[in-house]
């Protein structure tokens, strides 16, 4: 795919190419991207850069247009697939790829400047007409909802399923396919995540030959088992260059699990040269520990006696040729550290809410952006930590600074050390940032608004039937469990239909009502599939009216801006239920009731900032379902 610019005097540039690591037949936002292309020759990636040129000229196109190719990877044939004239998430990508504003230019082309008249805001010395160069390599991986739709039919073709993406960089390609893996927030983060090691050599073979969101996975146990590379190009048809790249970070698993019989038999343990070559292509902590028989605490420590830390590089658009002035930074484990942790005035980090999901959206992401803007104006230095290319956030110039990293605690803790902000904020990014809460109070940063003990005590259930009992506010029948056994005996007692889900849970991933026992055996090994570090919780299922309310609170008095109804019953989720403002119908002393159940939760959560809370109305009687106390 070319990026390209045209201004209407007929200047063109190409802004950025990228590569699809899958086979045409992949939708290009269901594939994973690298940019710039790794494995076309230079008379491969000038005809085609001509070509889009060409075309853009011809079809007299005034702004950005997306061009994309197929290429015969076995002669110079190619054919043009399509052309968009116009921004799509390809250009999302690429703008923050390269650090070219790919949307800002086009609006400025439109007005009818030329590419040559507009300054380019990275440098503030070359200009638009100017082609970004990378000196990075940057890898987006698509975040697909099967997660969350576990029957749904996992196979990648033409038609896109990605709900979002995430995107990383790094100086080499190894490295930015590991951040880009564990961005997602899908309990990966390495090639060892799924387990393919039980299926049988042909039962691989044919595994490899079906195109889903595990194919990388897939590879990268083919290589365990030694098979050809050329076998594995001929079944995927994925470059024989990204399958050695792969094959790179396998040998690096098998070189750290060498370590572990030493480790163990206390005959030394992981080499200085070894743990430096494993951080440069991004191996977390926690899978070196892993691997080599050792807690991630071991490892982080040896790391810092020995100085392999991340340092910070800039994203320049120029590949070094000019200073940049925006502050947009990418971490690696090799050269020297260009990001600047001198505090001018007190700093506040914001954390960002990843990847778009079902349940966490782009309104996360706009609530931080807000955030951001808010602490600026109130003289504050602001930094955000974000990893999706389709977000306000991630533009290089809405905070002072921007750390495009994967929201991981080790990853958080890299910008940390450097920037020792004087707080942070968790309630804008969503689930993603409340979970980041303890290890940031861990690495000594205070917590802005909600303290993280308050945010603890809505999500879980124990501490908040304590606030419950202590405010008097009725909430359905519930029981706390572990097993599917635990879970039927509670079941039986409390009475059928249920409401069987997770604790912790964004957008009811992993939520069922259940009928009878073979239901709730069938829905826990459903949430069990999923490593689980919290109870599961059983609640009595009441087929009432469900109400809604966000406030804000600054821990004394209280703002509601209004009451929703939902007009679907509760069990249908309040994302996909259809909610009037005003509620339509429901009594005043309904509504005076909960006003005062409202004041009283968030009070007793001292809560300091927004609060979103659910209710039940049933038989005249307000049970309460959960509380947020984030942006929602």
């Amino acid at each position: 795919e070319y990026e390209v610019m045209r201004d209407a005097a007929g200047n063109c540039i190409t802004v950025c190419n990228m590569e699809n690591i899958d086979p045409v037949g992949v939708h290009t936002g269901d594939s994973i991207v690298v940019a710039p292309s790794q494995t076309l020759g230079d008379k491969e990636y000038q005809m085609l850069r001509t070509s889009a040129l060409n075309i853009i000229s011809e079809l007299n196109i005034t702004g950005g247009c997306n061009v994309q190719y197929a290429l015969n990877p076995e002669s110079f044939e190619y054919c043009v697939i399509e052309v968009n004239p116009r921004v799509s998430r390809s250009s999302a990508l690429a703008s923050k790829a390269t650090g070219y504003p790919i949307a800002k230019v086009a609006a400025k082309i439109a007005l009818g400047y030329t590419l040559d008249e507009i300054k380019n805001a990275v440098t503030k010395k070359t200009y638009a007409s100017f082609e970004p160069m990378l000196d990075y390599c940057v890898v987006k991986i698509p975040r697909l909802p099967f997660d969350k739709f576990i029957s749904a039919k996992r196979t990648l073709t033409t038609q896109m399923k990605a709900t979002g993406e995430v995107m990383s960089i790094c100086d080499n390609f190894e490295g930015a396919l590991m951040k880009a893996i564990r961005s997602l927030e899908q309990h990966v983060d390495s090639l060892m995540s799924y387990d393919f090691s039980h299926l049988s050599r042909e039962e691989l073979m044919n595994a490899l030959d079906v195109v889903d969101d595990q194919r990388i996975w897939k590879i990268a146990e083919a290589v365990r088992r030694g098979i050809p590379y050329t076998e594995i190009h001929k079944i995927t048809k994925i470059d024989i260059w990204f399958i050695d790249k792969i094959a790179n970070l396998v040998e690096m698993e098998q070189s750290l699990r060498a370590c572990a019989p030493r480790v163990a038999s206390g005959r030394g343990g992981i080499g200085k040269e070894l743990l430096k070559e494993a951080k440069r292509i991004e191996f977390p902590d926690k899978v070196i520990a892993q691997l080599t028989g050792k807690d991630e605490d071991y490892i982080k420590n040896m790391r810092y006696e020995n100085g392999i830390t991340a340092s910070f590089k800039m994203v320049d658009t120029c590949a070094a040729e000019f200073a940049a002035s925006t502050p947009y930074y990418y971490s690696c484990f090799d050269g020297e550290n260009e990001a600047d942790g001198t505090a001018k005035k007190k700093k506040v980090l914001v954390l960002g809410s990843g990847p778009i999901r079902i349940g966490q959206g782009i309104e996360f992401d706009f609530c931080s952006v807000h955030c951001t803007w808010a602490f600026s104006k109130a003289g504050y230095e602001t930094i955000i930590i974000n990893n999706n290319p389709e977000t306000v956030s991630t533009d290089f110039d809405i905070a002072d600074k921007l750390y495009f990293e994967p929201l991981t605690p080790e990853d958080v803790e890299n910008v940390v050390n450097i920037e020792k902000p004087d707080g942070a904020v968790v309630q804008f990014g969503g689930q993603t940032a409340i979970k980041l809460t303890e290890s940031l109070m861990k690495m000594g940063v205070p917590i802005l608004g909600t303290k993280a003990e308050d945010v603890d005590a809505a999500e879980d259930r124990e501490l908040f039937d304590e606030i419950l009992e202590k405010t008097n506010i009725p909430r359905a029948a519930g029981d706390t469990v572990y097993t599917a056994q635990e879970a039927k005996v509670a079941a039986n007692r409390i009475g059928y239909p249920v409401l069987v889900r997770p604790s912790y849970v964004l957008g009811g991933q992993g939520m069922h009502i259940a009928f009878n026992d073979d239901e709730i055996v069938e829905f826990i090994d459903t949430i069990n599939q999923i490593a689980q570090d919290h109870p599961i919780l059983i609640d009595k299922y009441l087929m009432g009216k469900e109400i809604e309310v966000d406030a804000v609170c600054d821990g004394t008095d209280i703002l509601i801006p209004g009451i929703m109804e939902h007009i679907e019953r509760t069990g249908v989720h309040s994302g996909d239920s259809i909610s009037v403002y005003p509620a339509q119908s429901i009594s005043q002393e309904i509504i005076d009731k909960i006003e005062e159940y409202t004041k009283r939760l968030a009070r007793a959560l001292h809560v300091k900032g927004m609060i979103n809370i659910q209710f039940i109305v049933y038989q005249d009687e307000v049970y309460v379902i959960e509380v947020n106390p984030r942006s929602s």
